[in-house]
């Protein structure tokens, strides 16, 4: 999506709870890596025709509105901003201060001819900021959540090291995936939550894992709590758990698996509704990364909601 050369490895996670050295936990991790940007792998601007791929993702199946996303399990509500807190092992063995930010901006981008809300993420680790990130996320007519795309930046504290984009459409070979289905019964067979073929490799699943359960976080208590699993199919025995509540998204995030290395736990410590002036901030700081790349830059700009 954007001119930056990319440095050294990205690493993508979302967290849970509180972790033990034991081979399940209510918190876990997931991660895709990416190397280096190879510019073979872009498609001419404007992609290619947008014919059904291998997930079912067909652009015929989402409306007008699909950037208004209002599934239950996963309602994206421009303004929201929650606040995730918890720790994950690092690459010494440590367990880690880990802090999440994620925002629901109240911008769109068009991507393979479907309109997406932008979701902005931020990623901190012992306080530091590690990573940024712009998700694209459209609901199609049947409730289906979809994933297009990202554009992360690695970051060591505030210097910049890095970044990793891939869209649907705009990466040969690049897939979209369900980020939430619209609907959830145990023993449902697994879906895509997206593909991105080297230098990306992001090749996540999910499927769910629980239903009806309860949980409590700082932010609160929730009831009729959906548990998914994701997981990589190359790493088996590692699989990141992350908790649903209706109406509010996910609340928390664990692990199971003796093979899970990260680890990572996190809670739902608080949820505001950030006013015009937060939401103008948010927004620049969007624009700013559409502008540090060619590209995410050959795609439809981003716009704000009217």
């Amino acid at each position: 999506m954007y001119v930056l050369a990319l440095v050294g490895a990205l690493l993508t996670s979302m967290t849970g709870c509180e972790g033990t050295n034991s081979s399940e936990n209510d918190g876990t991790g997931s991660t895709a890596t990416t190397p280096s940007l190879e510019p073979d792998n872009l498609l001419p601007a404007g992609g290619p025709p947008y014919a059904i791929d291998g997930n079912g993702f067909d652009p015929a199946n989402f409306g007008p509105d699909s950037a208004d996303v209002d599934n239950i399990y996963f309602p994206l509500v421009p303004g929201s901003q929650f606040v995730y807190e918890g720790s994950s092992i690092g690459d010494e063995g440590e367990r880690l201060e880990h802090s999440v930010v994620f925002t629901v901006t109240g911008l769109t981008k068009e991507i393979a001819g479907v309109r997406a809300v932008v979701g902005w993420d931020r990623d901190f680790e012992e306080g530091a900021l590690v990573e940024k990130e712009l998700i694209f996320f459209a609901q199609d007519l049947d409730g289906n959540v979809w994933h297009l795309g990202q554009y992360a930046e690695l970051y060591d504290g505030k210097q910049f090291e890095g970044a990793a984009p891939w869209l649907v459409g705009y990466v040969d070979g690049a897939s979209a995936g369900i980020a939430m289905q619209a609907e959830h019964q145990e023993g449902d067979a697994e879906y895509s939550q997206g593909y991105a073929p080297p230098p990306y490799y992001w090749d996540d699943y999910g499927r769910v894992f629980k239903t009806g359960q309860r949980t409590c976080v700082p932010a609160g208590c929730y009831d009729d709590v959906l548990v998914t699993e994701e997981f990589e199919p190359l790493k088996p025995g590692a699989y990141q758990l992350k908790f649903y509540a209706p109406g509010v998204g996910y609340v928390r995030v664990g692990w199971r698996g003796a093979k899970e290395r990260e680890r990572e736990v996190l809670v739902l410590s608080e949820v505001r509704q950030l006013d015009a002036d937060d939401m103008e901030k948010v927004h620049i700081e969007a624009f700013a990364m559409q502008d540090r790349g060619n590209v995410y830059g050959m795609t439809a700009p981003l716009e704000v909601r009217t």
